[in-house]
Formats: structure tokens, C-alpha cells, sequence
């Protein structure tokens, strides 16, 4: 069992925690001993895993535009060298190419520091071999060796290679615009289209330079390309209203064809049709599935279980296709849709709201930079049938009220306290005849209203990392938020170890 100190370090499928000075109350816990001991743990597991001696091993190693990456990369780099370990040093890099890497130059393993959308004093490593990323149980493993002070058997100092693999990767992402778009001029199938990028300082501004212009955009208005691991100007992250907005607004200032928007590491991304209107959450989940479902036809979308009523009605509705709501957490929907594919059931994505995007085409890999991809290929192809982008998913009906509380649980067993709250009410539920249960509530409970009585749902849900138990609500009719909200708060009240405010 992993101790605190160990134990904190654990974020799902990552390792984050505190990198560097700076917020007050935050004590830095990634330490370079800290780190190397990780190191070492991972170099063990990656030895399991691929039935070789470290001395055999190649590992790819990145960081994003964190203050703190360079100094985590050098301790990394460092420890892998000293197990012997066949190094590429790729420096500024997104999450996803980290992936690419096991796939493009056959390395053993790879390992990305980041923390993604988190503050600038936070950072963390995320690890990938060829078949994907780590799970749940992978990261103890690996905690558990560097509480234990595992190492691998001293051997030869390995050595490192400076490798430019960001380069390599937009060259592969060109490819495919060029190969889909297939223009007239065949090398700028993007030519008299302006889209604008906005990289929030983080490690997407490549995709501007090296993909974008190469292929004959106009990328006149992008903002914030160059990285800066203080975040100036906004959080990169699809998900904040700021960083949207920012988007959205350089889109409508530059009269631009489309926007398209990254988080920090770039696994995440989101759009901005040319009406400067956001292509993010639940649209952004619904134009992602139908580009994946081309091809096809009836297929399974697995999704979060936060998205709305209308989500479900496009998926079934519109396009056809069978829809698997999920726990979320970008891992449990992509180890859900590989699950079922092994099931033998056609399931080409996983799509969370957040902006995590993967498709089985892809490796079921979470790409920010190549859902954009795909989303730009299409936009030029409509464009030869003198159609928009928007029109794919203008059947899509959006909720007319939305919001989310989140409730802090007080107990220190927080998810055994969490749980019970779930379950207690849902037996409430259960005893009210107009509370109807979802039938496909994968992840705490989900209950839908009718229009007398706030015409919409909610869910209530256990966080995946933290204390708090998120209350989603979404509504068809005005006003019918407030209404469902005083029912689901009546009920809080009512329950021990939560704040209700």
C-alpha cells in the first residue's frame, strides 16, 4: 500500500504534484530524488512489461512549456542513462507525439512531463508504451517501487540523442490533410482557407507554424503561439471560459474560416465554427462522432456520463449510431471502447466533454492536434459541396440551462462518505415516482425530470481525484435548473460529511 507521501503523487493515470515555488501553501513534493525514484520504478515496470534488461531498452523522453520541465526532464534523462537505458531526448513536445514515438521510431517506452491545464508551479509524468498509456494500477506499481527504493541492476551508462520529433510528427499530420483534402494543389490543400490558432503559451503553437502554414493557411490573428510555461494570457484549456472566449473572439475580429484551440500538452483541443460559435462539450462530442462514425454506420460512442439529453438523441437519432454512456475520465472511456471493440462491437471513439478525443483509427489516442486534423479535412471537403462545417451538427439540440456545483465531502474516507450520498439517494429516487433513474447511469446516479417538474436532469458523481461530489444539471425550459436544483439540494441537506451551501 502506498504511503502518503507516495499516495498524493498518484492523479488517476498520471503522476502530479508540486514542481516549483511560488503558490503560497503549495510545498513542493517533486523533488529530483522524488523523481528519480519514479524513474527507476518506471524503468522496473517498463523491464516486466517488455521482457527485457534495461540495457535494451529505448525511451523517449518530452516535457511541455512548464517552468519546471526542463529541470524534471534533465533528472529523468539522467536516471534512465545510469540504468542504461537507449535515450531520445525530444524536448518541447506534445503529449500525444510522446505516444507516437513508441509507434514511429519502435521505442521500448516513453515519458511525458506535464501536468496538463494545471497551474504553472504544478507538474507531473505521464507514461506510454506502444500498447497505450498506463492504467490505474500501473501507477502504484510504479509508486510502489520508488517508495520501496527499487532500482534496476546496475549496468553501462546508456546513451542520449537529441531528436526533433515534433517536426516529424506535423509532417505526419500534413500528410493526412493533403492525402483526405486531396486539392487541386495537391501540397496547400489549404490555400484561401484562414484558420487561427490560439496555443494559451502551451506546446500546441506548432501546429500553427508547422502544419497550418505549411499547407497554404492563412493564420493571420493566431495568439499566444509561443511558449511560456507562466501562462500570460489565459489557462490553456479548452474547457475555461476565458480561453474560449479568446478563441472565439479572434475568430469573429479576423473574419477566419475556423479557430481551433489546445490545452497545455495538447491532448485536448476544441473549435470555433466562423460564426464564432464554440464547436466544444457536447458539440464538439457530437461533430467528433460523426466524423469517426463515417465508415461506421451503427456504430458505439462511448462518452462521459455528463452529456446531454441532446447528445444522446443526435448520436441515435441523427446519425444512428448506439450511444455507451461511461465513468468519467478520459483513461475509463478509451479502456471502455477498446473493451468493446475486443467484444467484437464497432466502436470507432471515446469523446469526453472536456475535449479528450479518441479514435480507434488513431490508437485510440487522445489528440487534440489530430482531432483538429480531422476537423479541418472536413471543413475543406464541404467547402468543394458549397456547404459549413456547422451544418453537420445544426440538428444538435443544446440545453437551454446548465450548470455545475460541486460539494466538498468533509470525511477522510471521502469516497466511502461520497459513495454512500449516491446510494442514499439513490433510494430516494427510487421511492419518487416523477425521479425516472437512467437506465444507462454508469457513474453515480443520474435521474431525469419531466416538464412540471424542471423538464431536464441531473447527476450526482464521485470526482475521480478529489473530495467533492460534482452536481450537473441541465434543462429544456427556462428556469427548470432552479427547480431541479432545490430538489437534489433538499436531499443534501439532509446527509452527513458534505458541505452544502
Amino acid at each position: 500500500m502506498l504511503n502518503e507521501k507516495y499516495a498524493h503523487l498518484k492523479s488517476g493515470t498520471d503522476i502530479r504534484g508540486v514542481a516549483t515555488d511560488g503558490v503560497e501553501g503549495d510545498i513542493v513534493n517533486l523533488t529530483d530524488d522524488v523523481i528519480a525514484e519514479m524513474t527507476y520504478g518506471y524503468v522496473l515496470w517498463v523491464e516486466k512489461k517488455k521482457g527485457k534488461t534495461s540495457d535494451k531498452l529505448t525511451v523517449a523522453v518530452g516535457r511541455d512549456v512548464r517552468i519546471s520541465g526542463e529541470r524534471i526532464a534533465s533528472v529523468v534523462i539522467e536516471t534512465l542513462l545510469s540504468c542504461g537505458v537507449k535515450v531520445y531526448d525530444c524536448g518541447l513536445s506534445s503529449t500525444p507525439s510522446m505516444f507516437m514515438t513508441t509507434v514511429d521510431f519502435g521505442c521500448d517506452a516513453s515519458v511525458m512531463i506535464t501536468a496538463s491545464h494545471h497551474p504553472f508551479n504544478r507538474n507531473g509524468l505521464k507514461f506510454f508504451v506502444r500498447e497505450g498509456g498506463l492504467d490505474h494500477q500501473d501507477i502504484i506499481d510504479i509508486l510502489e517501487h520508488a517508495q520501496n527504493g527499487d532500482k534496476p541492476e546496475s549496468t553501462e551508462r546508456g546513451t542520449v540523442e537529441q531528436v526533433d520529433y515534433m517536426s516529424h510528427y506535423a509532417e505526419h499530420l500534413c500528410n493526412i490533410i493533403k492525402k483526405e483534402v486531396n486539392a487541386e494543389d495537391y501540397d496547400h490543400p489549404l490555400k484561401g482557407f484562414h484558420i487561427v490558432v490560439d496555443a494559451g503559451n502551451g506546446a500546441g503553437g506548432f501546429y500553427e507554424s508547422k502544419v497550418l502554414r505549411v499547407l497554404g493557411a492563412d493564420t493571420t490573428g493566431s495568439r499566444f503561439l509561443d511558449p511560456d510555461g507562466m501562462f500570460p494570457n489565459h489557462i490553456p484549456n479548452p474547457e475555461d471560459p476565458g480561453a474560449m472566449a479568446s478563441i472565439c473572439e479572434a475568430v469573429l475580429q479576423n473574419k477566419a474560416d475556423l479557430g481551433v484551440i489546445f490545452d497545455t500538452d495538447v491532448d485536448r483541443g476544441g473549435a470555433v465554427d466562423h460564426n464564432g460559435k464554440e464547436i466544444n462539450r457536447n458539440r464538439l462530442v457530437a461533430l467528433s462522432s460523426y466524423l469517426a462514425l463515417e465508415g461506421n454506420e451503427g456504430g458505439t460512442v462511448v462518452t462521459d456520463s455528463i452529456t446531454s439529453t441532446g447528445v444522446k438523441d443526435y448520436l441515435e437519432n441523427v446519425l444512428g449510431a448506439k450511444h455507451y454512456r461511461y465513468i468519467r475520465g478520459y483513461r475509463n472511456i478509451i479502456n471502455k471502447a477498446i473493451e468493446l471493440n475486443e467484444q467484437g462491437i464497432n466502436c470507432p471513439i471515446a469523446s469526453e466533454t472536456s475535449g479528450h478525443v479518441a479514435m480507434r483509427e488513431n490508437y485510440f489516442l487522445d489528440d487534440g492536434a489530430y482531432l483538429c486534423t480531422k476537423i479541418i479535412i472536413k471543413m475543406a471537403q464541404l467547402k468543394k459541396e458549397g456547404k459549413e462545417l456547422e451544418s453537420l451538427v445544426a440538428s444538435l439540440k443544446e440545453p437551454v440551462e446548465a450548470i455545475e456545483l460541486r460539494f466538498k465531502i468533509t470525511e477522510k474516507d471521502f469516497k466511502t462518505a461520497g459513495l454512500k450520498v449516491i446510494d442514499n439517494l439513490t433510494q430516494y429516487a427510487e421511492e419518487h415516482k416523477d425521479w425516472h433513474i437512467a437506465p444507462d447511469s454508469r457513474e453515480g446516479i443520474r435521474v431525469s425530470f419531466d416538464k412540471d417538474n424542471g423538464d431536464g436532469w441531473f447527476l450526482l458523481r464521485l470526482s475521480v481525484h478529489d473530495p467533492i461530489l460534482p452536481l450537473n444539471i441541465e434543462s429544456d425550459s427556462a428556469g427548470g435548473v432552479e427547480i431541479i436544483k432545490e430538489k437534489v439540494i433538499s436531499f443534501l441537506q439532509t446527509q452527513q460529511g458534505i458541505e452544502v451551501s
